[in-house]
């Protein structure tokens, strides 16, 4: 089977392109003939090629993080390759694009340089159009994946499809040798991921300040690793990771922090292993929820079950399904409060850690990239056939 594979690939940081990165490794090592198409000098793909397009099975796309590029392509691929096959796993749903999909030529490569709220404003005010686009061609796809339960059952909701055609995939991850526990005294914290606003760091923050100030004898670190560059959908907000670095001075938990930026991929197993438990306290954009709700789940935590670590995270997207396995903890969003409740619980009992890695590690084992592609493939051969 030949799959044309639609998605933002490495050198690209985001959290999709290292996704699509790992997942076409693994579908191709299950036997499946992934091809990538020509794109662009604008940033688009060439759906013009009959040569290539002629020969493909099934097209399959990478949605999410606010790009438009491939779904242009999927709306173009449907108009004029009628009888192929196309599919997308949907990142973000219970949207598939958010915004204005126009070609990256267009007025929303200019907003998205704008300063803030103007980006957002300019998607509000297009909302209803984009909604309507996006119906239009989910009602022409023929198979749909979530990585969440959740997101399956609000993006059939809000797209209007039938639930059938939207299956659930859980997020890929490694297959890695287990790792015991650090050892020594204190606890071990870890926040793992792109740096940028909206992520709940402040929160976090906040979080230690009042857990120095309770238990101000106990041993405990965090460390902050992972991209500080990241490609983003509405631009940024300056040097973030500066502003974040004074907020710590500012707090008095600076001396807790250690900084590992830009960490490579070959260094993220003996990051995450390194430590404890892993603390996401992403917060649900209130702009985006005028939108829609956000209900997938993060790179971050696939690679805390891959090494067998616990979570802390917050009520946002679908963390709290992600860990209702036994593999950590949730707390409500923005509530400095009872993330501080969370750690000190951790502090005060480190055998949590323990109790939260074996679930972890149980359910890494489940979600092996061997395992997912398997389910892929399983996929796009029964849509294949139901499209023949």
């Amino acid at each position: 089977m030949k799959v044309a594979l639609l998605a933002p690939l490495p050198p690209l940081q985001n959290g999709i392109a290292d996704y699509a990165h790992a997942w076409r490794a693994a579908l191709r090592d299950a036997g499946v003939d992934v091809v990538v198409p020509a794109s662009g000098e604008d940033g688009g793909w060439d759906t013009r090629d009959a040569a290539f397009w002629q020969d493909v099975d099934l097209v399959h796309a990478q949605l999410g993080g606010g790009r438009g590029p491939e779904f242009v392509a999927l709306e173009q691929l449907r108009a004029r390759w009628p009888k192929l096959a196309t599919s997308a796993t949907v990142h973000d749903p219970e949207r598939l694009v958010w915004r204005s999909p126009d070609p990256a030529k267009g007025l929303a490569r200019k907003a998205a340089a704008w300063p803030r709220p103007l980006p957002q404003l300019l998607a509000l005010a297009g909302d209803r159009n984009t909604l309507a686009r996006e119906r239009r061609l989910a009602a022409g796809l023929d198979a749909m994946v979530t990585l969440t339960r959740t997101g399956a059952a609000c993006l059939a909701e809000r797209m209007r499809v039938d639930p059938d055609r939207v299956h659930f995939i859980a997020h890929g991850n490694p297959a890695l040798p287990p790792s015991p526990l650090p050892t020594g005294a204190g606890v071990r914290l870890l926040y793992f991921g792109f740096i940028y606003p909206g992520k709940g760091i402040e929160d976090l923050f906040d979080a230690l300040a009042l857990v120095r100030r309770d238990r101000a004898q106990a041993g405990f670190t965090l460390t902050m690793a992972g991209g500080s560059a990241p490609e983003l959908a509405f631009g940024s907000r300056g040097n973030y990771v500066a502003q974040l670095q004074e907020r710590a001075r500012s707090l008095g938990i600076a001396d807790m922090l250690q900084w590992r930026l830009d960490l490579p991929e070959t260094a993220i197993v003996d990051c995450v292993q390194s430590h404890h438990a892993m603390v996401l306290p992403y917060r649900d954009s209130r702009k985006l929820a005028l939108l829609g709700r956000m209900r997938g789940t993060s790179g971050a935590l696939s690679w805390a079950n891959a090494c067998g670590r616990g979570v802390i995270a917050s009520d946002a997207r679908a963390f709290a399904e992600e860990l209702s396995h036994g593999n950590g903890v949730v707390f409500a969003q923005g509530n400095s409060q009872a993330l501080a409740q969370c750690i000190s619980a951790l502090v005060d009992a480190p055998a949590l850690a323990g109790d939260w890695a074996g679930k972890a590690t149980a359910l890494g084992k489940r979600r092996q990239w061997s395992t997912i592609a398997q389910e892929f493939s399983d996929l796009f051969a029964a849509t294949v056939e139901a499209k023949r």
